[in-house]
């Protein structure tokens, strides 16, 4: 048969199957849709034959289509070639599962003008059977064979679809007879809960025996949507998309259901359950159904899907709508329980497991407690963050669903706002923390057992008063030391409220010292029995500068709790997916990227190396690095310890020898980075013991203006003795102020000052050695206790360069003329709060450079500030500047 002869034919068949279509719409469909239902299930059965029309009309509009295309091509005057016929692809022959014979019985009239050979002896479902299917298969068969006629290659695809579409017909068909005859055979309590017009029957183990491992089952019905088993009267219906089939067992394979363990002997059972599994997760159904046995591709073992738990357990009556694994939540998901709480989060083998927000309904309050934090194996573990629905928020780290470790609890409220800041167990403070009362204005900083001060501690108050007691559930016990602003100190029994009882020691600022028992009667106020010693003209500093928690906070057990959390992290093997949980949240800003999987292995490597050969101060601030998060914590620790009200120069030598200890342990912490990162590699790390040194300085800005406020205070009393000084020298001229301070003639940089019209040089000021007080000046730029020396030394070679112009060769200033010189610069660079400079660089500089040129410079500026301190130059700056007039 030719192209233009096949074209004809499919063109008639095409015809006349569109007649036939027409002839069924008018004749049955159309009267049935015009008829009302007077009962329940006639409105049920009209739903039915709405869904029938509306398919039969897409069948019907498709076949008009497909004609008007193919009588195009034929009727076009050039020649046209087989592929250009557009044949029937892919109809919705599902329209035959949605025949149901009674709603046929009231008319009968219609099927007796349709069909020719209908008697009152047909069966009405035969009659409506051949109406409905018998036309479409004839009209699948008559393009089989046309299109076997064709000898083209082309077809060949297109007879296959066409077999294909004619199993898939008879299949349908089959399988409705198949569910018809299963509903006629089960009794009405079965059928009522599980007859629906769209369900399909696809094995029953009446046909093909099967077993259930837990208890009998009579029966077991495969449906095409559900899995149904028949134990006696009752019944267990499992949806098939949360149902799995383990095929990895040895003698049996295992069907698993978050409600139900099944045991199927039979391959074609296990065949059958798969592919009916994966058409259900795919919404449709195969073409043709099955296809052969063994073939098709196996349900994913991943799904999504919404589920209410409905056997005891944790998750009872909980819905739960995510992601699935072999039946149990698995992935990202989100729970629901009915009384309110829900569950957001990460999921590991049917438990909570990663980060997650839950919200958990307060009783006796319309609000909610937020909990964002870890999760490990249905338990919060790690970091995380709750606002609770009392306005405190906590934030740190859990253990078993309890704050454990290091956390922060504070109450934003108006009401009783406080902050704690320091180490959990069990749900309560326990271990060393600090503790600010807002509206009383004091911190207490020290030791907790269960939720009480317990064991000693120190506390600061906002008017400067600080005090270290021994603390018993909340009570001071014992004795302690009060340190009073005015330097007062007492050392003894003091009260809640700061006044003095029983034995004690009180020390006064001008050296006198007052022992005895003190008394505070009601009426007759502070009275005391003892003995006044006045024989001290000054108390020792080290009395008034008392440094507090040295003995009783070792340095050690503070912040223990941040510490662990990095040293598990680094047993742990530094896995980026329990890098938050260990470590905290990295909020990400604008300009930040996230760093691909290697970035702890590979890419921190190559960072922990810039960290010390760069000496950058950026490289720990880093909220990506692991580093960078406990410097952050760590920062945070000592601001809630020593700012604000905790600025109290008696804890000076505590948050020193804290920063200390922090440059300490993150040096410890990055080497066992490197080293990880270097095993990975398979490199040996080196042994860099001097390393240790340059981490002080990197750090050091996160903490510099709470150290430095409290090296400020400490040094207050000096550095204003040292700014008087400052003023009185600042009133001398240059020359005028050489001379005073006994620098040799022949060293002063006369040509420097350059005069205008009616100046005189005795009268010009801040002009000598101006380059080496500008360089001085800069030593407030910079925290780093090294380039503070830097520039300490800068500042001698610009003095020693401009001596050296001064006397036109080469001079090395002996120490006679140095520190004449160096007070001039001094006392023009008129740096503020220099005690405090002076030793904080003391203290934390490099203990390689003592004994060096940096330690000669610092002790001679040191000279020099303890020499302006102890100038008494009223009398001579007015008889100076008499004499210059």
């Amino acid at each position: 048969m030719c192209t233009a002869e096949a074209s004809a034919s499919l063109l008639q068949v095409e015809e006349t199957f569109s007649a036939c279509l027409a002839r069924i719409d008018a004749l049955i469909l159309k009267p049935l849709l015009q008829a009302e239902p007077t009962d329940q299930k006639g409105k049920e059965n009209l739903k039915l034959f709405l869904r029938l029309n509306d398919r039969f009309q897409a069948l019907w509009s498709l076949t008009e289509e497909n004609y008007r295309i193919l009588k195009q091509k034929c009727s076009a005057s050039e020649s046209f070639c087989i592929q250009d016929i557009y044949t029937l692809k892919g109809p919705n022959y599902q329209i035959y599962q949605l025949v149901s014979c009674e709603a046929w019985k009231h008319h009968k009239t219609v099927l007796k003008q349709f069909l020719t050979d209908f008697t009152s002896e047909t069966s009405m479902s035969l009659a409506l059977y051949t109406v409905l299917h018998k036309p479409i298969r004839d009209h699948i068969m008559q393009y089989i064979l046309l299109l076997t006629k064709l000898n083209e290659d082309v077809v060949t695809s297109a007879i296959k679809e066409y077999m294909k579409l004619e199993s898939f017909v008879s299949q349908v068909l089959d399988e409705a007879c198949f569910t018809k005859s299963l509903w006629k055979s089960l009794s009405y309590k079965f059928t009522d809960m599980l007859c629906v017009p769209e369900r399909r029957l696809l094995e029953d183990s009446k046909n093909l025996p099967i077993s259930a491992s837990t208890n009998r089952s009579d029966r077991v019905l495969l449906f095409d949507d559900v899995l149904v088993l028949i134990q006696g009267n009752s019944f267990q219906s499992f949806d098939l998309k949360l149902v799995w089939v383990d095929e990895n067992s040895i003698t049996l394979s295992s069907l698993v259901s978050p409600a139900f363990l099944f045991l199927c002997p039979q391959a074609v059972w296990q065949w059958k359950l798969n592919q009916a599994v994966r058409q259900a997760l795919n919404g449709k159904r195969d073409f043709p159904l099955w296809g052969k046995t063994g073939e098709g591709t196996e349900p994913p073992s991943c799904r999504f899907f919404t589920y209410v738990f409905k056997l005891e357990g944790k998750f009872k009556s909980a819905s739960y709508e995510g992601e699935w694994h072999w039946g149990k939540p698995h992935g990202k998901g989100t729970l629901k329980w009915r009384d309110g709480r829900n569950h957001v989060g990460d999921f590991k083998e049917g438990l909570e497991h990663g980060f997650g927000i839950c919200l958990v309904p307060r009783r006796s309050e319309d609000r909610y407690d937020c909990y964002k934090c870890h999760w490990y194996k249905g338990k919060m573990r790690g970091y995380g963050i709750c606002e609770y629905g009392n306005d405190m928020v906590y934030k740190g780290y859990f253990k078993d669903d309890v704050r454990q470790g290091f956390g922060i609890l504070e109450n934003c409220s108006a009401e009783h706002s406080f902050k704690y800041t320091g180490q959990w167990e069990n749900d309560k403070k326990n271990g060393y923390g600090v503790w600010e009362d807002k509206d009383r204005g004091e911190r207490y900083i020290g030791t907790w057992l269960d939720d009480h001060k317990h064991g000693q501690g120190i506390v600061v108050t906002q008017s400067g008063v600080c005090y270290q007691r021994t603390f018993h559930a909340d009570k001071m016990v014992g004795s302690g030391i009060l340190l009073l602003e005015d330097d007062y100190v007492y050392e003894g029994n003091f009260t809640e409220d700061l006044t003095f009882v029983g034995k004690g020691k009180l020390s006064f600022a001008n050296g006198f010292i007052l022992e005895g028992t003190f008394t505070n009667k009601s009426g007759q106020g502070l009275q005391t029995h003892g003995i006044l010693n006045t024989s001290n003209e000054q108390l020792d500093d080290r009395i008034t500068k008392a440094q507090l928690g040295l003995e009783d906070f070792p340095v050690e057990k503070r912040w223990k709790g941040i510490y662990d959390q990095f040293l598990e992290f680094i047993h742990s093997g530094c896995k980026e997916e329990t890098e938050e949980s260990f470590m905290g949240f990295h909020i990400q800003t604008s300009k930040e990227l996230r760093k691909s999987q290697e970035y702890l292995f590979c890419q921190r490597y190559e960072y922990c190396m810039l960290l010390l050969q760069q000496r950058s101060p950026f490289a720990l601030k880093s909220s990506l690095h692991p580093l960078g998060k406990l410097l952050k914590a760590l920062t945070i620790a000592f601001q809630a310890t020593y700012s604000g009200i905790g600025a109290n120069k008696h804890l000076l030598t505590m948050a020193q020898e804290e920063i200390k200890y922090y440059a300490k342990k993150i040096w410890e912490f990055y080497q066992g980075l490197l080293r990880l990162a270097l095993e990975q590699k398979g490199q040996l790390p080196a042994n860099d013991q001097k390393a240790c040194s340059t981490v002080l300085p990197l750090i050091l800005p996160c903490f510099y203006p709470e150290l430095f406020m409290l090296y400020m205070l400490y040094h207050e009393r000096e550095d204003d003795l040292y700014c008087q000084g400052i003023m009185d020298l600042s009133l001398f001229p240059d020359i005028k102020l050489l001379e005073f301070l006994d620098v040799q003639k022949h060293l002063w940089p006369l040509k420097d000052l350059t005069l205008t019209t009616n100046q005189r040089r005795s009268l010009i000021k801040d002009k000598c050695f101006l380059s080496a007080t500008e360089c001085l000046q800069k030593l407030i730029t910079t925290v780093d206790p090294r380039e503070k020396l830097v520039i300490l030394q800068k500042t001698y070679e610009e003095i020693e360069s401009t001596v050296s112009r001064v006397v036109e060769k080469d001079y090395k200033l002996p120490m006679d003329d140095l520190l004449p010189l160096l007070m001039y610069v001094v006392s023009r660079a008129k740096i503020q709060h220099l005690g405090a400079e002076i030793h904080l660089i003391r203290d934390l500089m490099d203990p390689t450079n003592q004994g060096g040129l940096y330690d000669f410079l610092l002790t001679a500026l040191e000279s020099c500030y303890e020499h302006i301190q102890r100038m008494r130059l009223h009398q001579r700056e007015n008889c100076h500047v008499t004499h210059s007039s």
